[in-house]
């Protein structure tokens, strides 16, 4: 998907906050080498004053806060500081697992190659709250909620507890294909397999916050690829 605008992503807005339905493999954040499109150039493109309250994976799609004054940035940030905003995830996780409130508080750092790592010695706090939503034979379909918000907190946390997410390879999840789970299926001779899907399976699908004394709820649509790849899943995987 081609996207030259912030317009058709813009899921609410109000005079001082917009959130968007990020795409995946659109990085949040400009890196000052690459000539690449971000979020980052396209908030500041539809209004000057913008700024991103918070990051999502390149890799990760669904809600993203972007504030249009420095005020509000200051309001939002001192919200995600006080643990006072609440996000949720939807992921796609390797194995069938039954969390029903379950807590993973590990503390986690940042090596120098920029992964996250688990430190019990001199890592930050992390808590990141899990339920189960769908089972499948060989996947589970998973809520997160992270409290805090470390780097990559929600990819390493369910690895730590032995479910990484479907295509997360830097942390223990795996390409899947589709051949795995359909009998006798032909991918024909001429056409490269694919996975099931092609990035980490992890959507940012809501989030809710008071800003200047109102509440502010957003749910960001699923993605085609991840909407696709639970369709495939409740066909040809399920209990």
């Amino acid at each position: 998907m081609k996207i030259r605008s912030l317009e058709p992503l813009i899921l609410f807005e109000d005079e001082n906050l917009i959130a968007i339905n990020k795409p995946a493999m659109i990085s949040s954040l400009q890196d000052r080498w690459a000539e690449t499109m971000s979020i980052q150039s396209l908030a500041e493109a539809y209004c000057e004053t913008a700024q991103l309250c918070h990051r999502l994976d390149k890799e990760t799609s669904g809600v993203l806060l972007i504030a249009k004054n420095p005020e509000t940035y200051r309001e939002v940030a001192q919200g995600f500081s006080k643990r006072q905003i609440d996000k949720t995830y939807w992921a796609v996780l390797e194995g069938r697992h039954y969390f029903d409130a379950f807590e993973v508080e590990v503390p986690l750092a940042t090596s120098a190659r920029g992964k996250a790592k688990v430190d019990f010695r001199e890592g930050k706090p992390a808590l990141t709250r899990l339920k189960t939503l769908e089972n499948f034979r060989h996947f589970t379909l998973a809520e997160c909620k992270p409290v805090t918000g470390r780097l990559h907190q929600i990819r390493i946390h369910c690895a730590t507890v032995k479910a990484p997410l479907m295509s997360d390879t830097v942390y223990g999840g795996k390409l899947h294909y589709l051949s795995e789970l359909k009998r006798n299926f032909n991918q024909g001779k001429d056409r490269e397999p694919r996975p099931m899907i092609e990035r980490t399976a992890l959507h940012a699908k809501a989030i809710q916050l008071t800003l200047y004394d109102k509440i502010i709820q957003v749910e960001a649509p699923l993605p085609k690829d991840f909407d696709v790849l639970l369709t495939l899943l409740r066909k040809y995987d399920y209990t």
